[in-house]
């Protein structure tokens, strides 16, 4: 299965997503990360959280959806949208959810405080996928509307 984590800059959140789940994913399982329109580079603190993590941070970078490497089987956006933020839409033939988190580039306040949305991002992303991968592997054949379903109740998970 591959997952495409997307928004709308493709810096923050979903790099955070694409890092967390080649990590965690069994054999198989794979994701990548694009945005809409690519702010051409990787937040330099979530790139420091990763490597807090001990996450591999080699070939991360912001790109644009025209460019994926493989069709996404899944689709996760992950723009906050009921924070008034424009989340795009995949047009294609592919099964899609959304999991929004607040964008921790827009944090603002003392560096802690900033650090803490970001590490809050990072921490709720980590405990839907974890929960995601927790999902039996055939789910999604075997029971469509019951994958829909969990991949829903995953989004509004919080860590």
């Amino acid at each position: 299965m591959n997952v495409l984590f997307l928004c709308t800059g493709n810096s923050c959140r979903s790099i955070l997503a694409e890092a967390t789940f080649n990590v965690l994913a069994p054999e198989g399982m794979r994701a990548v990360s694009a945005g809409s329109q690519p702010a051409g580079y990787v937040h330099p603190r979530s790139l420091a959280l990763l490597e807090r993590e001990g996450f591999p941070t080699e070939g991360l970078h912001s790109k644009s959806w025209d460019a994926l490497p493989v069709t996404p089987d899944l689709v996760v956006t992950v723009c906050a949208s009921a924070a008034g933020e424009t989340c795009p839409v995949w047009l294609g033939p592919v099964s899609h959810v959304h999991w929004g988190v607040d964008d921790p580039a827009r944090a603002s306040g003392s560096d802690a405080q900033i650090d803490a949305a970001f590490e809050h991002a990072y921490r709720t992303l980590r405990a839907r996928i974890k929960v995601f991968l927790a999902l039996p592997a055939d789910l999604a054949q075997r029971d469509p509307g019951r994958f829909r379903a969990e991949l829903e109740r995953i989004g509004g998970l919080s860590a």
